[in-house]
C-alpha cells in the first residue's frame, strides 16, 4: 500500500506527503525543489525519476512533459506510478497498467493524489476533498 500527494499551498509552499509499507519512503520517493515543484515515484518506483524530475522541473518543464518524458524512456513504466506538480499550481501523473489493483490518482490545480493497493478510488477522492 502506498498513497500520497503533491501539493502547492496558497502562500506557494510546496509539499510531499507519503505514507506506504515500504521501508525507507521517505528516503527515496518524494522529491521537491523549493520555487520549482515537488513529486512521488511509487509503486515500483524508480529513483531516477526524482533526480531527473527535478532537473527538468529546474529546466521549466511543465508536469504533463516531464511525466511523459521520464515514462516514457522507462521500460518498467507499466509497474510504476509518478506525479507531479510545480509552481504554477500545475500537475500530472502517470499510472502504470500493472500497478496493483486499486491503483489511481486525482489531479487538480495545485495537487496530485495517487496511490496503489488502496482500498478503492474513494482513498484518493476523499483526500483531494478533504485538501
Amino acid at each position: 500500500m502506498t498513497w500520497s500527494i503533491v501539493a502547492l499551498d496558497a502562500s506557494g509552499a510546496l509539499g510531499v506527503a507519503i505514507a506506504s509499507r515500504f521501508f525507507a519512503v521517505g528516503a527515496l520517493c518524494p522529491a521537491i525543489r523549493s520555487g520549482r515543484g515537488a513529486l512521488s515515484t511509487q509503486a515500483l518506483m524508480n529513483p531516477l525519476y526524482a533526480r531527473d524530475g527535478l532537473a527538468l522541473l529546474d529546466a521549466g518543464m511543465a508536469p504533463d512533459e516531464i511525466v511523459r518524458s521520464l515514462t516514457s524512456a522507462d521500460e518498467g513504466r507499466d509497474a510504476r506510478q509518478l506525479h507531479v506538480v510545480d509552481a504554477q499550481g500545475r500537475s500530472a501523473a502517470h499510472t502504470g497498467k500493472a500497478c496493483i489493483a486499486w491503483c489511481g490518482s486525482r489531479a487538480g490545480a495545485g495537487y496530485s493524489v495517487a496511490g496503489n493497493m488502496l482500498a478503492g478510488p474513494q482513498v484518493v477522492d476523499a483526500t483531494a476533498r478533504a485538501y
